[in-house]
């Protein structure tokens, strides 16, 4: 059979073989960072409080049920299920502190929260031993750990429960269940929390999940903060279906989702997945949605144009299918240092990528390393023109590029030096002008 090989950017190959990077002693080279990791807060009630949780694709698929209490194929879980079909991983935070933990005589689950409720304990004398016991938990009915032991002390905590040995004799029983479990109110200050702890992470979307203006108004103010007061590059993605953020780093969602029982604002976790995920040289104008819930694009042609006018993220019929009008932010008041060209995700994912692809060259190559000198000036330009050479070719994701637009300088002190940059990004189309001749 044939062997892998080549080189590698991830630890991800399938195929056995040898995956062999060439890299220079003294110099390492830039490459560009891997797009689809997305954060968002959620409201569970189960799961761990108060910690970010870093989750790939396939630990949701196959752990869900540890994480956050469900089946991966449960309805609650359908928001994560959107936001993984286009992200391979995601920060999770679950929102809330407080709650009940519900309980027993014969354990006390782990998390608090009404999911709590739901497990049940079942005792029996086991079949082969009549000394013995078989302490069964139950989740909603399913076998989700046994045990069998001869007193309570024996019994081993769980990813569920922690059973109360002191003292408690067990005696069978058909089934006693956890009770009392009770989620926590949230309230704003809790997305505050979330924004605290995930200000440290690196990400390419943040999710808002909500239609409450104050929240809202706090992740439009977070990004904008972080993108131009710390140069950290990520794009937000809300439920504003009536304003405006009118900035390059908020992508606004105009539709609400109508299923019962459904929030209005639950299509950002698709859209979150698809900002994040989107690659470098590519556009989600005209992507198909492929979620799970029911999207409501009952919208006039009009209307359609008034969404594109006011900067909004919108998801319109075509045929049979729903898919994305077109790829834009709510950037709606150009000047001249944003042009209309900054309305454009695919221009933000190009700039984004080239902003932190740079600062992670430089914060681990060159910072407090490399002298500030004419060579270590030529070594800097080679690597961002190296970079660039890369979103070019083969990527495609900019055009005309020159290396000569690409200056490096000193500084105004011995320790700064001055980059002067240029590139032009692609687009991909969307416009087809057409004139037949017919003779």
């Amino acid at each position: 059979m044939a062997l892998g090989g080549g080189t590698w950017l991830t630890q991800n190959k399938i195929l056995p073989g040898s995956y062999i990077n060439f890299v220079s002693v003294a110099r390492a080279s830039v490459t560009l960072s891997d797009r689809g990791i997305a954060t968002i807060p959620i409201i569970l009630d189960w799961g761990i409080q108060g910690t970010v949780m870093e989750i790939d694709a396939a630990n949701f698929q196959k752990n869900s049920l540890y994480i956050f209490g469900y089946d991966y194929t449960d309805p609650k879980l359908k928001p994560l299920r959107e936001l993984f079909r286009n992200v391979r991983l995601a920060y999770i935070y679950r929102l809330g502190d407080g709650g009940v933990k519900a309980s027993n005589t014969y354990a006390t689950a782990v998390f608090a929260g009404e999911r709590g409720n739901a497990l049940k304990v079942v005792v029996t004398t086991n079949v082969d031993d009549n000394n013995k016991f078989d302490v069964i938990l139950l989740l909603n009915g399913a076998q989700v750990d046994k045990q069998t032991v001869e007193t309570a002390e024996e019994l081993v905590n769980n990813d569920f429960v922690t059973w109360g040995t002191e003292e408690l004799v067990l005696t069978p029983t058909a089934g006693t269940p956890l009770t009392g479990g009770a989620s926590p109110t949230i309230t704003n200050a809790n997305y505050q929390s979330y924004i605290d702890a995930i200000e440290a992470y690196s990400y390419n979307a943040i999710g808002c999940p909500s239609d409450n203006s104050a929240v809202i108004g706090l992740f439009a103010a977070f990004t904008r903060r972080m993108r131009d007061e710390r140069g950290v590059k990520f794009q937000c993605v809300t439920y504003n279906p009536v304003n405006n953020s009118d900035f390059e780093g908020v992508v606004d969602v105009m539709n609400a989702v109508t299923d019962a029982g459904a929030d209005a604002w639950s299509a950002i976790y698709w859209v979150t997945g698809v900002i994040a995920g989107t690659a470098v040289n590519r556009s989600a104008t005209n992507r198909q949605y492929d979620g799970e819930y029911s999207i409501d694009v009952s919208h006039t042609q009009t209307q359609l144009e008034d969404a594109i006018l006011g900067g909004k993220f919108a998801f319109h019929r075509v045929g049979s299918n729903i898919r994305v009008l077109a790829d834009i932010n709510s950037l709606v008041n150009l000047t001249t240092e944003k042009g209309e060209v900054f309305q454009e995700n695919q221009t933000i994912r190009v700039i984004d990528q080239i902003a932190n692809d740079i600062a992670v060259l430089f914060n681990g190559k060159y910072l407090g390393e490399v002298p500030n000198d004419p060579d270590g000036r030529v070594s800097l330009w080679s690597d961002i023109t190296g970079h660039h050479l890369q979103l070019q070719f083969p990527l495609r994701a900019i055009e005309n590029f020159n290396p000569e637009d690409v200056t490096v300088e000193p500084g105004a002190t011995k320790r700064a030096v001055l980059v002067h940059d240029k590139v032009t990004p692609v687009n991909a189309m969307t416009q087809l002008y057409m004139t037949v001749m017919v003779a």
